[in-house]
């Protein structure tokens, strides 16, 4: 029963492990953890009304649910390498003499202190496997805050580029609707050539930091699912223009933004539609679009 429980406990440290990696270093980013977490921190929160102000902390409460998820479960999983070993494996100390014992909970306790690095002394392991164990999780605590605070700012310059994005689609909308006379023609091709670069980047953000999709950003200007439908109909637009330039400039926007959509559709949205019905179902499920559940 007790290579049982070792094998449990290891297994799952080298789940929240593989996570983590997979997660924050993997190009890729495709953890089997976060994403479902995020998701569920997601969903829980479009309960609320839209106008309620925690509705604009999904992303970064689904952060921090993911962090305490993947702890938890090192925490867990070196517990249950510890209980193994238990009570033979540890010497406690004197301070602890006469208190009532637990064999669970000591090893949640030892696992708790050691993974944050604090090591009170009271309960020592002293068999090989756990005097090997220990430092382990001691650094893994020590590499689970160092990669939690990259993530963090890995994130946030992500957000920043798609806000940016956004904030050029906007502006670009609100400029044409302002002076009907500047058509298509008058937009520099370098425009167009600049939002299908940043429309990129976009995907590869998505692709990289799946976690930003459920950062909702609730002033239209500044949302990618309230702007990015407007890309499209610039685009539509841009490939009826008489100039060959402009019309190069809209194919490659429009294929940017329909490489971005089925990314949308594969990762989080699964709804099977063209580019534009995938944009306005980005657009509900963000709060933005006529067909929005919040």
């Amino acid at each position: 029963m007790d290579w049982v429980i070792t094998a449990v406990g290891v297994a799952l440290v080298l789940v929240v492990v593989r996570d983590v990696f997979h997660t924050l270093f993997h190009p890729i980013g495709h953890g089997s953890i976060a994403p479902q977490v995020m998701r569920g921190t997601w969903r829980l929160l479009r309960l609320f009304p839209k106008d309620r102000r925690i509705t604009s902390l999904t992303g970064p409460l689904g952060i921090v649910a993911v962090i305490g998820t993947w702890a938890a479960g090192a925490v867990l999983g070196w517990a249950l390498i510890y209980l193994a070993q238990m009570p033979g494996g540890v010497v406690y100390g004197s301070e602890l003499d006469g208190i009532p014992r637990n064999e669970f909970f000591d090893s949640l306790y030892l696992s708790l202190v050691t993974i944050a690095t604090l090591g009170f002394g009271e309960i020592v392991p002293v068999s090989p496997w756990l005097r090997l164990a220990a430092p382990l999780e001691a650094l893994f605590g020590f590499l689970l805050v160092t990669a939690a605070v990259s993530w963090v700012l890995q994130i946030y310059p992500a957000l920043h580029r798609r806000r940016v994005l956004a904030l050029e689609l906007t502006t670009l909308r609100e400029a044409r609707s302002a002076d009907p006379r500047l058509g298509v023609d008058d937009i520099p091709t370098d425009v167009l050539t600049a939002l299908t670069a940043s429309v990129a980047e976009t995907r590869n953000d998505f692709t990289q930091y799946g976690a930003t999709y459920y950062f909702r950003d609730m002033e239209a200007d500044s949302s990618l699912a309230a702007s990015l439908e407007y890309a499209i109909d610039l685009g539509a637009e841009a490939s009826r223009s008489e100039r060959p330039e402009t019309r190069v400039a809209a194919a490659m926007l429009t294929a940017a933004v329909d490489r971005l959509a089925k990314l949308l559709d594969e990762e989080f949205l699964h709804l099977g539609g063209d580019t534009a019905a995938i944009i306005n179902a980005y657009a509900d499920d963000h709060g933005h679009g006529p067909g929005s559940a919040d």
